[in-house]
């Protein structure tokens, strides 16, 4: 489960950083919330569309329905929550953790 978890990780982390930025706006609608519940619920479930067990395809339909459900729940945002969000997001992704080596 933890590796399916992170190739997921991997795929959507753009994405979820939105999410996570969108949920925090003060004005996030209560569908926004329902939705990202839903999306939670449905990686932690044992419950599957195509079971787990079988090696590549398990995997495979999470890998396209995740990240197809985030990128539906942030096109329906409105603009200014968007906004809010991109701005969070992209703000986090100039600062690099990484120093330059300096000789």
């Amino acid at each position: 489960m933890w590796k399916r978890l992170s190739v997921i990780w991997v795929a959507v982390r753009g994405d979820a950083k939105r999410l996570w930025y969108a949920l925090g706006h003060p004005q996030a609608p209560t569908w926004l919330k329902a939705g990202a519940a839903a999306i939670v619920l449905y990686l932690l479930s044992p419950i599957d569309l195509i079971p787990d067990v079988l090696p590549v395809v398990g995997v495979l339909d999470d890998l396209v329905i995740v990240p197809l459900a985030l990128r539906w729940l942030l096109s329906r945002l409105p603009a200014h929550i968007r906004e809010h969000a991109d701005a969070r997001a992209d703000s986090g992704r100039s600062q690099s953790p990484w120093k330059p080596l300096r000789r």
